[in-house]
């Protein structure tokens, strides 16, 4: 059984790595899983006929850049009161955040929101009502973490990063890592004579980055999306840009079609990969938690999206080009990953 269990996770990194990398791989059923020979999985080559794989579309290649991001503190994931709610996380010193801390008197209050627990299609059933398969791709849904292997407790995972005061999903789908892409759309801040702003204090051009706000916390935000099971980060990332920044879902056939040859283009240039793992969320929970792939498209000319009228979608109150500054407050993780792309594109930060 553990040899088995071994295979499952390498499977799902495996997967993982193809899908950062932008190379094809396969989604297997979950019956048909277990037959991968070990060959198979080395050379990543899957058998149809083997396996009853289904195929999933060619991704474009992101460029990593070279410097990474600093995983943010564990901080936003102890907020108070928990969003959405007036509940209070149980108080947790920084020097007991880590598990490996004893501490007997922890006693993390339970809550899972009411829309969770109505069980939507992207929301997982209750701990005792399905078995998940922790660590592994389980049919569509990833539950592997970037993070590595995570503890299963009393049939629950524990959040890699430690503790939050609370227990069950709050807001969350899914129990364990919920994945999500953040897409950075930047473009150059110009003049009325479209030449290129520079900052007076750092002397470096000015970047713009499309923002939206957010209504359930009022923040501004990257407009980015949960990966739906078995969607390929790529796809992720065009499809929430155009449904949280242009509205493609409420705009005319026509007009859509128009949005789409437009982000096509910028979605289908280099771009680079600006964050991989855990997200300091303040959705976060003991047993479910953010992670995401931040991956930067610029346009450089200005000819791409910047011409598109920008439109709010669902999720999002407004929408509109922000200034990359350090001073502009954002969502969760978001003010890091800016910080990285004006480090990497030299500009005003």
């Amino acid at each position: 059984m553990r040899q088995v269990s071994l295979r499952q996770s390498w499977i799902g990194r495996i997967r993982l790595a193809l899908t950062i990398v932008g190379l094809p791989y396969a989604v297997c059923k979950p019956e048909t899983r277990l037959q991968l020979s070990s060959s198979s999985a080395r050379s990543f080559i899957y058998s149809r006929a083997a396996t009853e794989c289904v195929d999933t579309p060619y991704i474009n290649t992101l460029r990593t850049m070279s410097s990474s991001v600093a995983p943010p503190p564990h901080l936003k994931s102890r907020c108070q009161p928990y969003p959405g709610s007036q509940i209070k996380r149980f108080p947790v010193p920084d020097d007991k955040v880590d598990w490996g801390q004893v501490w007997a008197q922890y006693s993390p209050v339970h809550h899972t929101d009411a829309v969770v627990a109505k069980r939507p299609t992207w929301a997982d059933p209750d701990i005792g009502e399905f078995s998940p398969r922790f660590n592994s791709v389980d049919g569509g849904v990833d539950r592997t973490s970037f993070q590595g292997e995570y503890e299963v407790v009393q049939a629950a995972p524990l959040n890699p990063r430690g503790r939050t005061g609370l227990a069950g999903r709050g807001l969350l789908g899914r129990w364990g890592p919920n994945h999500a892409a953040d897409p950075i759309v930047t473009r150059w801040k110009v003049d009325a004579q479209g030449q290129q702003v520079t900052h007076p204090g750092s002397e470096r051009p000015v970047l713009q980055f499309i923002s939206i706000k957010r209504k359930d916390c009022g923040e501004w935000a990257i407009p980015g999306g949960m990966v739906d099971p078995g969607e390929v980060v790529s796809l992720t990332l065009q499809r929430e840009f155009s449904e949280e920044a242009l509205n493609s879902l409420s705009v005319p056939a026509a007009k859509r079609a128009t949005i789409h040859q437009c982000i096509t283009k910028l979605f289908t240039s280099p771009g680079f990969q600006v964050y991989r793992g855990y997200v300091d969320d303040p959705r976060n929970t003991d047993n479910a938690w953010m992670e995401t792939v931040a991956v930067n498209f610029h346009d450089e000319t200005g000819n791409s999206v910047s011409g598109l009228p920008l439109q709010a979608g669902d999720d999002a109150g407004e929408v509109t080009w922000v200034d990359v500054d350090s001073s502009f407050p954002l969502y969760a993780s978001h003010s890091h990953f800016l910080e990285t792309v004006a480090k990497e594109r030299h500009a005003h930060w």
